[in-house]
């Protein structure tokens, strides 16, 4: 479990592919601090288990369902990459409860600046879309967000000065690929009223 509180941006250093799967690898000074094989950190909002650490890096795996459902295995070396610790209970939870569990990608149409902050307008498909709802929570690239508009196919939302200084996203393009999850709670609810009791037991 994660906040969307970006802790470090991280850069690639080396993704390849083994007979075990495709491995990444990512220079980082903070997140590695007290992280342990077999941890889990989020690297751009997708979990994902730490299996070897070193002084400054560490590397995971990343399955093939997580390359089907996110932008990670579009990554090449000198990427940067949003980087998030598991969440401790004893802290404060200063974003909303996000699993790394990415739903899909989206596409950024439109990046406008209004004054210090950046208008962010994203792409997103119907299934997707139908949990995203204005001053609603999402998670983009790991980031929590807060929803201003939604539209037909696509929602926005601002970054502030602040977090444009600690996350990878503005220094994306337009037409690149972002990952989203949803706020759990909208799929918990739509089950519930489908009748399905198995969700919410």
């Amino acid at each position: 479990m994660f906040t969307g509180l970006v802790e470090e941006i991280g850069t690639v250093r080396r993704i390849w592919t083994t007979d075990d799967g495709l491995l990444l690898a990512v220079d980082a000074e903070d997140v590695v601090y007290d992280v342990k094989v077999s941890d889990s950190i989020a690297i751009n909002g997708a979990c994902l288990t730490v299996t070897e650490v070193y002084t400054s890096s560490f590397v995971v795996g990343i399955a093939p369902e997580t390359q089907r459902c996110t932008n990670l295995g579009d990554l090449k070396s000198g990427d940067l990459v949003n980087l998030e610790r598991s969440m401790q209970f004893n802290g404060r939870i200063g974003g909303h409860f996000v699993q790394g569990h990415v739903d899909d990608t989206g596409v950024i149409l439109e990046i406008n600046p209004e004054d210090e902050s950046l208008w962010i307008k994203v792409q997103a498909k119907e299934d997707i879309l139908k949990y995203i709802v204005p001053k609603g929570f999402i998670a983009v690239d790991g980031i929590s967000l807060t929803v201003v508009n939604v539209f037909d196919n696509a929602f926005d939302f601002m970054l502030i000065s602040y977090t444009q200084q600690h996350v990878v996203l503005p220094s994306k393009n337009v037409g690149e690929l972002v990952n989203l999850e949803v706020d759990m709670l909208g799929k918990y609810v739509e089950r519930f009223l489908e009748g399905d009791s198995h969700a919410i037991r």
